[in-house]
């Protein structure tokens, strides 16, 4: 499948399955506002643009998606060491949260360009569990900015300080990464601009600054100095550098209920916000992804702005809000696609089943079946789809594990998830009947 077909689309299935089915290097941009992890259900108020959107932000193990759990413990082993401490530090909840979100951030991972970033939104819930997550994927070194967004509400509280802020985590996944900080530039301030108080054969207002270090030369005394010692002073231009590079804490508005682009999705973002990240870190033509598009805020301004996007978001309440708001927002939107359909590789070499991935397979699963883990004869196990092709897996060596019969007959065209309850069922059936005798 071209590039061209994964986007300016809207996904409407797990994000897990349609970021399997994407290409690897894909995506120059992005960005997710996933649950926090707070034990809320969120929906939005009747008679809203979003009415009848809704999302759970409670956790446990049944949200987890088993059939990636031996890969993410293959390649990351610290990290599962890490997760499975949070059972004990926090709660299980929360272990089974960073599990879920480690799933979708390797993946989110392997999609993105080498020139390309990831911001992820979060609050103080779990933003430090997902830091240590974040570091691991993609690598200590290639944080850049843990970005403070201050926004002001009620100040209702009396037993602790205020919470107005958000946290965004800005990382890379190289040194090449694209960043555009001059396309945020902050205007001068009336007091600055004062200090460009010279002027030049041309017009253009200047101050003498020093090199190396802060000049403090006194008004009228910095020209003559500028005249005897040139090696130590020089002219700063006002018109050259524009304006103050941004910060890592941005004040932006939040958006309250007679905004105009509220649509009552409750946990809506301002297009202001992702306007600013989308400028930053990428340029026209290029493609921004949100895994957890609600509302579909990253799409409309990516659309805005002239950059393509992949939505994805299991509400499908999403299709119809996206839509109505790249109707309202950006005109007469072009090539949109809305599908429930889980995306096809094309950056994979198929190897449809054969005796010699079987022999492979038998070899690195060292006899045992992948399901049970009972040992087997080769002659007894049978190719599987780890991913099924229901859920975006494809006939390629990755997706292949040996099954005995009994367990590929119990999966058929299920998860590994869906086998390991099947498993784990008849387990505990059968302890009940030793213990009771039944």
């Amino acid at each position: 499948m071209p590039e061209e077909n994964f986007t300016n689309t809207l996904y409407t299935n797990d994000n897990l399955f349609v970021l399997n089915g994407l290409n690897s290097d894909l995506v120059d941009l992005i960005y997710l506002d996933p649950p926090f992890n707070t034990k809320r259900l969120f929906s939005a108020p009747i008679g809203s643009k979003a009415a009848g959107s809704s999302f759970k932000d409670m956790w446990n193990w049944q949200d987890v998606n088993e059939a990636y759990l031996d890969t993410l413990a293959e390649n990351y082993p610290a990290l599962t060491d890490f997760i499975a401490s949070t059972s004990v530090v926090h709660s299980k909840a929360m272990a089974a949260y960073l599990t879920y979100m480690v799933q979708r951030i390797v993946e989110m991972h392997r999609v993105l360009k080498d020139t390309g970033s990831l911001y992820l939104h979060c609050d103080p819930t779990a933003s430090h569990y997902l830091k240590v997550l974040l570091d691991e994927v993609f690598g200590k070194n290639n944080f850049r900015n843990e970005i403070v967004w201050c926004y002001k509400e009620r100040e209702i509280s009396k037993k602790y300080f205020n919470r107005k802020h958000d946290i965004i985590f800005f990382y890379v996944k190289s040194e090449k990464y694209l960043f555009n900080p001059t396309r945020l530039l902050e205007p001068y301030s009336k007091g600055t601009i004062k200090k460009f108080n010279y002027t030049d054969d041309d017009g253009r207002s200047f101050q003498i600054r020093g090199k190396g270090g802060e000049y403090t030369g006194k008004q009228g005394l910095d020209i003559k100095l500028e005249q005897t010692s040139p090696d130590l002073v020089y002219r700063d231009y006002l018109d050259k550098s524009g304006g103050i590079l941004p910060r890592d804490w941005w004040e932006i508005p939040f958006l309250n209920r007679a905004a105009k682009e509220r649509t009552g999705y409750p946990t809506q973002k301002p297009l202001a916000l992702l306007q600013r990240i989308i400028k930053a870190s990428s340029n026209e033509g290029d493609i921004v992804m949100d895994p957890f598009c609600g509302c579909a805020t990253a799409c409309v301004a990516a659309q805005q702005l002239g950059r393509k996007w992949i939505g994805i978001d299991v509400e499908e309440n999403a299709v119809d809000i996206l839509i109505e708001r790249l109707s309202d927002d950006a005109g007469m939107f072009k090539d949109f696609v809305a599908t429930k359909l889980i995306p096809k590789r094309t950056d994979l070499t198929l190897e449809p089943p054969s005796q010699s991935v079987k022999e492979r397979l038998y070899k690195e699963q060292n006899g045992c079946c992948n399901g049970c883990g009972n040992e087997y004869l080769m002659k007894d196990m049978e190719i599987d789809h780890i991913i099924p092709k229901a859920k975006g897996g494809g006939d390629y060596y990755e997706n292949y594990q040996l099954l005995c019969g009994n367990c590929n007959r119990i999966k058929g065209k299920n998860t590994m998830e869906f086998l390991r309850i099947k498993i784990q069922t008849r387990k505990n059936l059968l302890k009940e009947k030793i213990i009771f005798g039944e």
